[in-house]
């Protein structure tokens, strides 16, 4: 019998192999997902703006522009800045890795690969950007965060911020108080494929704070020594002052 994936999730593969492509399909139909393929990123982008996938499989190398630099053309456009992207490619080596991340990938996976690891690194992405049973809109202190439109505002005003930061940002807003570190971040913000530094989660609550500054709620983040970072759920200086009053 085959598995049904938890919602109808939209998934386009933009691969040029056609054995690979078509292994792919199939196999994603198994598992209940809509699947559409395309060859190249410009027979892509006219898929990718009429049917609005959830998810981007895409191949590094492909004929004209190259899967990776039209990744990094996604993260720079408003309705595909937060769009998951997995790149797969026969480049494995760790540079290569690295540069697929900072170029906006939110996965990577090598070929030749298993199907089934491909499978669970999918579902696991899904899950991440897609939470099911939470709230659409999640609020601490000014900060208010909609999970289904990806958009992020304080005191009112919209916060630009980068698919990674919005994502860390999710987290820590959806466990008010509570202190993470930074390896628990990386396997629930990042996910437990995706090896980068644990120092990268320091990057990216510095990028997080810089987006909040302007509005005046870069401490809602705080650095617990010695421990991780936690979001105050509320203002820092009545928090200091409770926690001074019942001390």
């Amino acid at each position: 019998m085959e598995a049904q994936a938890e919602q109808q999730f939209r998934i386009l593969v933009v691969e040029d192999e056609a054995g690979i492509q078509e292994l792919v399909r199939v196999n994603l139909a198994r598992q209940g997902y809509e699947a559409r393929c395309a060859s190249s990123t410009e027979a892509a982008a006219a898929l990718l703006a009429e049917w609005q996938p959830h998810l981007l499989l895409l191949d590094w190398m492909l004929p004209g522009e190259s899967g990776l630099d039209w990744c990094r053309r996604l993260r720079r456009q408003e309705m595909t800045r937060h769009l998951p992207i997995v790149l797969l490619t026969a480049r494995g080596e760790e540079g290569d890795r690295v540069r697929g991340l900072d170029y906006g990938a939110d996965d990577y996976i090598s070929k030749p690969f298993s199907i089934k690891e491909l499978l669970a690194r999918i579902k696991a992405l899904l899950r991440r950007s897609y939470p099911e049973g939470e709230q659409a809109v999640i609020a601490a202190g000014p900060l208010r965060l909609d999970q289904k439109s990806h958009r992020v505002h304080a005191n009112g005003s919209e916060v630009r911020l980068g698919p990674t930061e919005f994502r860390l940002l999710r987290f820590l807003m959806l466990h008010p108080e509570r202190v993470f570190s930074r390896e628990t971040l990386l396997d629930r913000v990042w996910g437990q494929q995706v090896y980068v530094e644990e120092r990268t989660v320091d990057v990216h609550i510095r990028r997080l704070r810089k987006a909040l500054e302007p509005f005046g709620c870069e401490d809602y983040i705080e650095t617990v020594r010695g421990a991780g970072y936690r979001l105050r759920s509320q203002a820092p200086q009545l928090q200091d002052e409770a926690d001074g009053a019942s001390s």
